[in-house]
């Protein structure tokens, strides 16, 4: 009779390695918005202009 706590019966490893690269996945995503971040924040301490668009696109473009 097999415990009750075996996680290879039934494809539970499959699970252990989808989460394994869900964590390797978000941790990548992680080291990148920080990098991100930081970046923006030594942008600011520089002075440097911010290169966004002021406001929000409505979507129609000006044509002179």
């Amino acid at each position: 009779m097999a415990s009750g706590g075996d996680k290879t019966a039934g494809g539970a490893s499959g699970d252990a390695g989808r989460d394994a690269d869900r964590k390797a996945r978000l941790a990548e995503e992680l080291r990148a918005n920080l990098q991100r971040r930081k970046s923006q924040a030594r942008a600011r301490r520089q002075g440097a202009a911010d290169t966004r668009p002021d406001g929000l696109s409505t979507g129609r473009h000006k044509k002179d």
